[in-house]
């Protein structure tokens, strides 16, 4: 391989640094107008009447809309509404606008005019009557009797404000192995809702003329979201085109489907004033108006022989899905599947998850996908079994770890299995042996904690995963490749090239990917689930293989040679003493009506990334402010095609993860909402507040990904509240079931704890 294994420069590089990329809001169109969006000051609310004549008469207003005068089909913003597998229907419960706002910054109506100022003025002009309906919070009391019921209509009608449904996944029989087990724990868990706080906020600009709308936004997922617009507006997917600009400032899974529901709020405006319109999310109505973490709570409880065998696992979820489904079914399936059965050998398993409807904004996607939640009550259970048996809890983890070979409640082969290595490696660089379990006096206490699991490279078979791949050589023998993903920032195109290359026999240099477009490349569903390198590293292994042979059985024939004794390398088809560049053969092909091409698609096999984090504090016992000192982070990626955008996305996510575990929570007052909507009051960690991040690449080969790979952007994060959760119990003697680790709730736990 002459690219792959290499930190090789990013395509988008140079673009990046000299702010020469294009984003959502840099975009100017001719004629363009500026859109801003009418939101409930009510978590329910039901609209009694709504008058928009003030506002349709203040100069420079173009176009306004609400429920009134813009089609309410339902559907569903998140990407499942067009990947749910076949014999399911996906849960369509939104409309662009509403007439019974279901939580504070649901949309009523929105405003296109010539400047954002006037559009913002003409939305105070816009009266609204409401009727104030009762309203529920919390998942639990969600589920009580006599709870107000946020979605009469879409709910299960077996459980009122349940989701979809309820999530069972059963492997053998969990009450025979409790009844053989000789110790068994329990452990509880309270998750804050928290917010992907990427850089750039949600937006689109939509064009609409001749009956084709075209719109750049911010998606993770091009080819889903022109579906479920198309769907929305009743129109051909033909004649809807979705791209990006062609650069997005992250997502973390807060745009996998539309943008909040900036695409269709910019295309209706945008049909009705028949303009281009813009609506750019202020950081606040990204906050509060799109997709969070889901929050809420779990109980686990765990079987162990007295040789530390894991006998037993039961665990339940109730997840905060917020006022709309989105991916409230699919995420609550993942917490039990990879969080919580993935990662141990345990022989019997139960997991219950319930998805809840409740009066908050939506809870979809964010880095992890459940898995987090899920492998936060696992290892605590781990830990607490650990101490029952006074054994060492890292040794404990390595006896019930999966081993390669071993087969589990996943519907497929699990392939290279590298978490014992990991978990070494996690453990040596954070001092293990030397820290763990030190007694220690004073006001500041130092310990360390470690956990480790699983996740999926991608959504098959869950649920509807495909690629679709076009490769062609230019007449000059340059190579061109077009894929539908996007580019997030993670590097995910420069990656993707490299393996194309190497694939192919060709240089960098001379490759071009066109990625991000539904009128430029052939359907993908984007990039999420760790499948981008992945899944489409797949397809374009059958697709190069295609295009190799019509090149060679060209070139064979134009050489007078045979087909297998010729190779194709650095752009160079050689053999039996004979050898002509691609640029060559391609102009020679061209000049006899011949190009080389081909498009292929592929459902991708699935592989488990396996990773170990350690963690290092400081508690002030004082203060109860707790410090990372360091995260080892060791992942088996199964072959690391970058290194340096790998060693990028463990750090990013181990970072997440500190913020996730000590300072973020997004704060609901009734009444008002959540009200920590700005990076001034939502707390991510600040410089810092970075600990030392150590990377390590575990390669294990996997036998079915390209060239071993596995997927990696969103395992980052996925044990280091455990890990940190385990290392402040280490240095306090207090186990905290409550996140993020406040120096009030610190203070609250040691106290009635009796350590001060």
């Amino acid at each position: 391989m002459n690219y792959c294994g290499t930190s090789y420069p990013r395509n988008d590089g140079f673009d990046k640094v000299t702010g020469r990329a294009g984003f959502t809001d840099d975009i100017y169109l001719p004629h363009m107008l500026y859109a801003k969006v009418l939101r409930s000051p009510y978590a329910h609310a039901k609209v009694l009447s709504i008058d928009t004549s003030a506002a349709e008469a203040l100069p420079g207003v173009e176009a306004v809309c609400s429920f009134k005068n813009t089609p309410n089909k339902p559907f569903n913003t998140s990407a499942t509404m067009i990947t749910t597998n076949p014999g399911m229907e996906p849960v369509r419960d939104q409309t662009i606008f509403t007439d019974e706002p279901k939580y504070i910054g649901d949309e009523i109506a929105a405003v296109a005019a010539e400047t954002e100022a006037i559009a913002e003025e003409a939305i105070k002009l816009i009266k609204v009557e409401y009727e104030v309906l009762p309203a529920v919070y919390d998942p639990k009391e969600a589920l009580e009797p006599g709870a107000p019921i946020v979605q009469p209509k879409y709910q299960n009608p077996e459980h009122n404000n349940i989701c979809g449904c309820i999530i069972n996944i059963n492997l053998g029989d969990v009450e025979k192995g409790f009844a053989e087990a000789d110790v068994i724990v329990e452990a509880d868990i309270k998750l804050p809702r928290v917010k992907q706080v990427q850089l750039e906020p949600h937006g689109a600009v939509a064009t609409y003329k001749n009956g084709e709308l075209e719109i750049l936004s911010t998606t993770q997922t091009p080819h889903p979201s022109k579906m479920i617009i198309a769907y929305a507006l009743d129109m051909p997917e033909s004649k809807v085109r979705v791209a990006n600009p062609p650069y997005i400032g992250g997502g973390f899974g807060s745009r996998i489907g539309l943008s909040g529901k900036a695409e269709l709020l910019a295309a209706v405006l945008a049909m009705k004033a028949l303009k281009p319109v813009k609506l750019i999310y202020t950081r606040k109505e990204d906050t509060t108006c799109s997709d969070s973490r889901h929050g809420g709570y779990l109980h686990a409880r765990m079987g162990a022989k007295k040789d530390g065998t894991l006998v037993a696992l039961d665990t339940t979820s109730w997840l905060n899905t917020g006022a709309y489904c989105t991916f409230g079914v699919e995420l609550v399936g993942v917490c039990g599947a990879c969080g919580t059965a993935g990662t141990y050998r345990i022989p019997n398993l139960k997991y219950v998850g319930h998805p809840v409807y409740t009066n908050q904004q939506t809870a979809g996607a964010f880095r992890g996908f459940g898995t987090p939640q899920g492998n936060s009550i696992v290892e605590a259970c781990i830990d607490k079994i650990a101490q029952a048996l006074n054994r060492d809890p890292l040794d404990l983890r390595k006896q019930n770890t999966t081993k390669n070979g071993d087969r589990n409640w996943f519907p497929f082969e699990l392939g290279s299995v590298g978490v014992d290595e990991c978990l070494d490696k996690a453990a040596a660089e954070i001092g293990w042996a030397e820290k763990r379990g030190k007694k220690q006096e004073g006001n500041i206490r130092r310990g360390v904690g470690i956990a480790c699991g699983t996740h999926v490279s991608n959504a098959a078979p869950f649920c509807v995963d495909y690629n679709t791949i076009q490769l062609q050589f230019e007449q000059d023998g340059s190579f061109f490749i077009r894929s539908g993903i996007p580019e997030l920032g993670p590097g995910s195109t420069t990656a993707i090239t490299q393996v194309a290359c190497d694939l192919m026999g060709v240089p960098m240099e001379t490759t071009k990917l066109v990625f991000g477009d539904t009128y430029a490349t052939p359907f993908d569903i984007g990039s999420h689930a760790t499948r981008t390198l992945y899944s489409v590293s797949q397809v374009l292994e059958k697709a190069c293989k295609v295009l190799k042979k019509d090149v060679l059985s060209y070139a064979a024939n134009f050489l007078g040679v045979d087909e297998a004794e010729l190779t194709l390398d650095n752009a160079i088809v050689s053999g039996a003493g004979k050898e002509i560049t691609m640029k060559k053969l391609c102009y020679e092909a061209h000049l006899r009506g011949k190009q080389f091409l081909c498009t292929e698609c592929n459902v991708p096999t699935n592989s488990l990334p396996w990773y170990a984090d350690a963690a290092e504090v400081e508690v002030d016992m004082e203060k109860g402010i707790v410090k990372v000192l360091k995260i080892a982070a060791a992942h088996d990626v199964g072959k690391c095609i970058n290194p340096a955008l790998c060693e990028g996305q463990i750090e990013g996510g181990a970072l997440q993860g500190v913020g996730y575990a000590t300072t973020e929570e997004m704060i609901y007052v009734e009444g008002k909402g959540f009200i920590n909507d700005t990076y001034a009051t939502y707390k991510i960690p600040r410089a810092d507040d970075r600990p030392e991040l150590k990377s390590i690449i575990v390669e294990s080969n996997d036998p079915k990904g390209t060239f071993g790979v596995k997927g990696i952007g969103e395992v980052g994060i996925c044990a280091i509240v455990p890990a940190i959760l385990s290392a402040v119990e280490d240095a306090t003697g207090v186990r905290f079931t409550e996140i993020p680790l406040t120096p009030e709730r610190v203070l609250k736990g040691l106290k009635e704890a009796g350590k001060i």
